[in-house]
């Protein structure tokens, strides 16, 4: 399998915030590591009238704004040289005959080898009809030379039946092995570290179970409202936006057993099971085992934000929930009885994404006769974003002639160790795109199966609308019922507490 191989990209969408943001940082992020062909291009289609030229232009005043670093002039012109554009409607079929011939005459300057990645940065409502449209233009056919693949972004679906609907309209086109499911979180070093971490370690995986593991913790905050994206907001929530895709990822990698290779279906087939293993409670139990919030106003830093009901394309008396915390069990051997708690929520008083495992406390008999009083847990804590490691922490003897015990964090950074690498987190999952390497993607029995995970969450809700919105204010940690759901467990939200990794921010 070649490491740059020959292909052309075109993002659906390319006039759009993902792309300006993602993508194109992303592609210049891998010219950079000389991971693209010589052969490679991008086609560029959206409804906005441009050419070639005024494409280029806006997109270089963009790499400028959200680059990490100052732009290289002689990476970004071989990328420039090759970014082309197309303005059509995609609901009109002559856009997608256009594009044919465009990709007809690209790959013959080019010579990509007609090997094709079609990208939806759409709105989802456009998914299954562009994927129809390219299936009819004769671009998703593989019976010839070269392979098609489509990209699609999240939400992919809002429930189990309109993701089973969607899964349906897409094969009805292309092969499962052609789709290729895209969640940005798997493009995190932390993320995709999991399971080198667990399974290359001795010393970790022997413990990884409920014999020794009390709970894990799964924390996604943001201190960003919603900003711009009002009217996807008021449609989604935090609940469809952030848990079966970003937030039940990192559950399944965390929980699966070892599979039998690092080959995409061997992973695939293991992350499945564990979504299949979480309790599926009635709709009643799956409203106490969670809880809703939305941010009112509040202050982040020095600066007061607004509340939620007051950002633009937001109705005033919206109901639109801007916060979840969910309590699951896992019915396996390996996890029985031991809580996943997760959070995600806008608004907060950080932004930090984490996993962090808390293991059981060691026996205290030894300590009786002491002026120690209790024994804290250990915790290990990998560390998503912004700044990726992974920290355990453990007890040890407070220097002195009095027996005390402190708690000692022991550290890994990424940057630290490996130096600073700009990334957008986009960069390994296109170039899996291109090189045919689905892992870090979902299959079309995954996205089910985490939907059916939220099934009782969505009909609890649609039950019992809130009526205490807003109930949390901007710049905290959300509603005082969360902190409450692990209070139950005698557990603590960790990223609340953990002050000194906080501080970096």
């Amino acid at each position: 399998m070649s490491t740059n191989p020959s292909c052309i990209l075109v993002i659906f969408g390319a006039a759009g915030d993902l792309t300006k943001r993602k993508l194109i940082p992303a592609l210049y992020n891998l010219k950079k590591g000389n991971l693209l062909s010589d052969s490679f291009a991008v086609i560029g289609v959206a409804r906005a009238e441009m050419n070639d030229e005024e494409f280029r232009r806006r997109l270089r005043d963009d790499l400028d704004q959200f680059a990490t670093e100052p732009v290289e002039s002689e990476t970004w012109d071989w990328l420039a040289e090759r970014l082309h554009y197309l303005s059509g409607d995609f609901s009109d079929e002559k856009t997608f005959a256009r594009l044919k011939t465009r990709l007809e005459e690209t790959d013959g300057e080019r010579k990509a080898e007609r090997n094709y990645v079609f990208y939806l940065a759409t709105a989802p409502q456009y998914f299954a009809p562009v994927v129809e449209s390219l299936g009819k233009a004769g671009l998703t056919d593989e019976s010839g030379n070269g392979w098609r693949r489509a990209v699609i972004e999240k939400p992919f679906g809002s429930d189990v039946e309109s993701a089973k609907e969607l899964n349906r309209n897409l094969l009805r086109v292309v092969r499962e092995e052609q789709i290729y499911r895209i969640d940005h979180y798997l493009g995190k070093e932390t993320v995709q570290n999991i399971m080198v971490f667990r399974f290359s370690n001795g010393i970790f995986e022997p413990i990884w179970n409920r014999r020794y593991i009390d709970c894990v913790q799964i924390t996604a905050g943001e201190k960003v409202g919603v900003e711009q994206r009002g009217n996807y907001y008021e449609q989604a929530g935090a609940l469809r936006d952030m848990v079966p895709n970003h937030l039940l990822q990192l559950v399944t990698l965390t929980a699966m057993e070892p599979p039998v290779s690092f080959k995409a279906n061997a992973v695939r087939d293991e992350q499945v099971k564990v979504l299949h293993a979480i309790q599926c409670p009635s709709a009643e139990e799956a409203g106490r085992r969670s809880v809703r919030g939305q941010y009112g106003e509040g202050v982040i830093g020095d600066e007061s934000a607004p509340a939620y009901r007051s950002e633009p394309n937001v109705a005033p008396d919206s109901n639109v929930e801007t916060f979840v915390a969910l309590k699951l069990l896992i019915d396996n051997w390996r996890w029985a009885d031991v809580p996943f708690f997760l959070r995600t929520g806008k608004r907060l008083a950080a932004r930090d994404t984490e996993i962090a495992i808390t293991f059981k406390r060691a026996p205290f008999m030894l300590f009786r006769d002491t002026p120690v009083d209790q024994l804290e847990r250990n915790k290990l804590v990998l560390h998503i974003q912004p700044d990726e490691g992974v920290s355990l922490r453990f007890g040890a003897k407070v220097p002195g002639t009095i027996l005390r015990l402190g708690s000692v964090d022991m550290d890994f950074d990424y940057e630290d160790y490996f130096g600073h690498l700009s990334s957008t987190g986009y960069e390994r999952l296109l170039h899996d795109c291109m090189t045919g390497d689905p892992t870090l993607f979902q299959r079309a029995d995954q996205v089910e199966a985490g939907w059916a995970v939220v099934a009782p969450l969505q009909k609890a809700w649609a039950e019992a609308p809130p009526r205490d919105f807003p109930n949390y204010a901007a710049g905290s940690w959300g509603p005082k019922e969360a902190d409450e759901l692990l209070a139950r467990d005698d557990h603590k939200w960790e990223a609340t507490q953990d002050v000194n990794r906080l501080r970096r921010q």
